[in-house]
């Protein structure tokens, strides 16, 4: 049996637990600019688990950019969303990284254009 979350644990989206590598962008308190790479160890349309180096603030403000390589347009498929504004909601310091707790600034959406199996062994996109 499933263990029941409390009020405080509730969440509205469920979690995918995936190590994604990411780039974290943030500007500190001086507006000099980072750039990190870094891992999101889980991910839901809400927000991200992060593992970075450099210690941010909570409520830092930063961008998450999923690496991809260039693909062009594909007859059926939305341009794949790759970078997100999120904001730290909070951070644990640990000995030589750090995890940040991240919301989107705007959920992922998940309304994806719904595409055949044909469709996409035709284009090649499925292993």
């Amino acid at each position: 049996m499933p263990r029941r979350l409390s009020k405080k644990e509730e969440r509205k989206w469920a979690r995918l637990q995936l190590a994604i590598p990411v780039f974290i962008r943030a500007r500190d308190g001086n507006g000099k600019d980072s750039l990190e790479f870094a891992t999101a160890i889980n991910i839901s349309p809400g927000g991200a688990l992060v593992v970075v180096r450099r210690s941010l603030p909570k409520s830092a403000l930063v961008s998450v950019e999923i690496p991809s390589a260039p693909i062009g347009p594909a007859r059926g498929l939305k341009t794949p969303l790759r970078i997100m504004q999120a904001k730290a909601v909070w951070v644990t310091h640990l000995d030589d990284y750090h995890l940040l707790g991240l919301k989107f600034a705007r959920p992922l959406g998940t309304d994806g254009v719904s595409v055949s199996g044909s469709r996409l062994r035709k284009a090649g996109s499925v292993v």
